[in-house]
């Protein structure tokens, strides 16, 4: 009941147009005992009264109620199709929404073959229940309450015969739909498990290859295929077991019939018009008990299907726009400040008392080694993480005080992990600021300059419009972070943060790109995090991190006079004397 009243919130707009089909659908099985009733006066008036009068119009009425239920039937089906269409439609949207809007814990907890799953076949499903098997249910339904009821308007006694098994097919049912119910819900976990490990292998193809792991993905996902395979058939024989008793007793109402039926002819107690009358409907009561299991694990499927979809839905959200949040309608000026920062991420520590203040138009740059917490602060600046404590300012302004798509408009990310979408270069580039693309294509250009890319993207085939394979397949990972860099620089953010961004490029490019960020002609804040020193040994300000603390901080010769962590690695990198490597942090 719960689930159907979800359906039904999300029916709004169409709600008319579902309850007309089904309106339609209670009238279409209702008008079956119309031909039954003419074709019980036909027997007795006619062949049995030989009264041949009545016979044309008797017939005409029978041809014009077959007529009449194939129309009805049609617009019945149109409707219906509307109605689940259009609730697959919302769902889908929201569904999609609440991922987009959804922070890293979520995705952490649905991978993408998971949401995919949920978001097409479970969608599918959801789509063919509300057109066919509600449809079906209903149907059957109003046909044996319009049949038991015409029955005992003709004969209560053979009627109450005919329906005397149906407290027992009650009970199978019953028992079937407890039987089912989490064997359903354990398929559909079977199913998700199989897209996830299947989508892994589709996205980490190179991976794969280069490591020559082929045959272990295959039985791994072969593995979780048989284990799909297996549940779905001991569904199968579940329902192969309880199938038998209900079609049993829908081919026993044949039997009652001839017999009791036969005998109630016998006694005079019905006529042979009436006699007639029960025998072509007697499918119309078995039809609905033989129907009864397979409506029944469908419905199942649903449940298990919508429990599935409603789990996105209504997940609870991450880090959304607090109440009252503005729009950011000017560019900021670019000044950033760390304010008492504490971060904990499923219970372990990730950032421990961060503060420090970025001037507009400065340079921050960021050292530490591995899983010291430089992409977690970027993470609190774009708001992908929210603090356990303290606050980050911008222009001297909470950031949660602006919404987070305005706030993330004025920021310009170019991470090391680059994501290319499948479509031309200039296209990539202009992402953000798809208006280039029609009034500026000069601009795409010069931001490819800035970042270096032009030269090899004007050897490309078709230059600015060449295709990029999805996640940039096809071209080199160095080449993929300037064409990511020129995509940040294209809308000419407040802020400018490079994770890593030159890391899979040369020194030469490196220094290149470097002399244009300091002459860009905008202003920004830029935020470079590296591992190599000469990425921003003219920076205003360098931080040093370690296990999520600050423990470093200054310029390049104030860092370097402390001799400690920022010396250390500077003297690796410059070789400036093995005896670096032996001093203490």
């Amino acid at each position: 009941m719960e689930q159907i009243k979800w359906v039904w919130n999300y029916m709004k707009g169409k709600r008319v147009v579902f309850t007309g089909g089904i309106f339609l659908t209670i009238l279409m099985n209702a008008m079956r005992v119309i031909n039954p009733l003419l074709g019980l006066r036909i027997i007795d008036e006619v062949i049995v009264g030989k009264n041949t009068e009545p016979l044309i119009p008797l017939l005409i009425a029978m041809m014009t109620v077959q007529l009449l239920r194939l129309g009805i039937n049609y617009l019945m089906i149109i409707l219906m199709e509307i109605a689940s269409t259009d609730v697959m439609t919302r769902l889908r949207r929201d569904m999609y929404e609440t991922v987009q809007w959804q922070d890293y814990v979520f995705l952490g907890l649905f991978p993408t073959g998971n949401l995919m799953t949920r978001m097409t076949q479970d969608l599918d499903r959801l789509r063919h229940t509300v057109a066919w098997v509600s449809y079906q249910f209903i149907g059957a339904i109003a046909l044996f309450v319009s049949t038991f009821t015409f029955y005992m308007i003709l004969n209560w006694q053979l009627a109450l015969c005919l329906t005397a098994i149906t407290p027992f097919i009650l009970f199978v049912s019953r028992r079937f739909v407890k039987k089912i119910r989490p064997r359903f819900l354990l398929l559909r976990q079977k199913l998700t498990d199989l897209g996830t490990a299947v989508t892994e292998n589709i996205e980490g193809n190179r991976v794969v290859r280069a490591f020559a792991r082929e045959e272990y993905e295959k039985e791994k996902v072969e593995k979780h295929n048989a284990q799909f395979r297996d549940i779905s058939c001991e569904n199968a024989v579940i329902t192969a077991k309880y199938q038998p008793f209900l079609d049993t007793a829908g081919q026993f109402l044949m039997v009652v019939m001839l017999i009791v039926g036969g005998l109630f002819l016998i006694k005079d107690l019905i006529t042979p018009g009436q006699y007639m009358a029960f025998s072509s409907l007697v499918w119309a009561l078995s039809m609905p008990m033989t129907m009864l299991g397979p409506l029944l694990a469908d419905l199942e499927r649903y449940t298990s299907a919508g429990q599935m979809i409603r789990e996105v839905v209504e997940a609870k959200k991450g880090i959304s726009d607090l109440s009252g949040a503005v729009e950011l309608k000017e560019k900021p000026k670019g000044k950033i400040e760390f304010r008492d920062i504490k971060l904990t991420i499923n219970g372990a520590s990730i950032l421990e008392e961060i503060n420090f203040t970025a001037e507009a138009g400065s340079t921050v740059g960021i050292l530490g080694s591995t899983g010291a917490g430089k992409t977690s602060l970027i993470n609190l600046l774009t708001r992908f993480y929210e603090p356990d404590y303290g606050a980050v300012l911008l222009d001297g302004e909470d950031i949660r005080r602006y919404t987070m798509s305005s706030l993330r408009r004025n920021i310009g990310l170019a991470m090391q992990d680059v994501f290319l979408f499948s479509d031309s270069v200039k296209g990539n580039i202009a992402y953000g600021r798809p208006s280039l693309l029609t009034e500026n294509e000069e601009a795409i250009k010069k931001r490819a300059v800035q970042s270096d890319a032009d030269n090899f993207i004007t050897e490309m085939t078709n230059g600015y419009d060449t295709l990029v394979g999805e996640r940039g397949v096809g071209i080199s990972g160095g080449q993929r972070q300037r064409i990511a860099l020129a995509r940040a620089l294209a809308i000419e953010p407040a802020i400018l943060v490079l994770d890593d961004t030159t890391s899979a490029v040369d020194s030469e490019t490196e220094h290149f790109i470097q002399e244009q960020l300091e002459n860009l002609d905008f202003p920004c804040t830029k935020i470079i995090i590296a591992q190599r020193i000469s990425s921003f040994r003219k920076a205003n300000l360098i931080l040093v991190m370690d296990k999520g603390r600050i423990i470093e901080r200054g310029t390049h010769e104030e860092l370097l006079d402390l001799r400690g962590y920022y010396h250390k690695i500077w003297s690796l990198q410059n070789n400036a004397g093995l005896e670096a490597m032996n001093e203490p942090l």
